[in-house]
């Protein structure tokens, strides 16, 4: 099981840099890039930060992704 995101295109769609994203959050571009890549998986404030300044839920952002079996 792991945890799939949008924030690449949710960012995008709001025609937000990295870093713009990440001003307005408070954590650095390279956070916001890896999370993107799925590098790393944010704290519960910080998916709640992200989802208020793109205006939509956590559900929206992040998903469980199950393993296939």
């Amino acid at each position: 099981m792991g945890l799939r995101n949008h924030l690449k295109e949710a960012r995008a769609a709001r025609g937000l840099t990295q870093a713009a994203l990440a001003e307005a959050t408070g954590v650095s571009r390279k956070t916001i890039n890896t999370i993107e890549n799925a590098v790393f998986v944010p704290s519960t404030l910080l998916a709640l930060r992200l989802a208020r300044v793109l205006d939509l839920s956590v559900h929206d952002l992040f998903e469980l992704e199950e393993d296939a079996r």
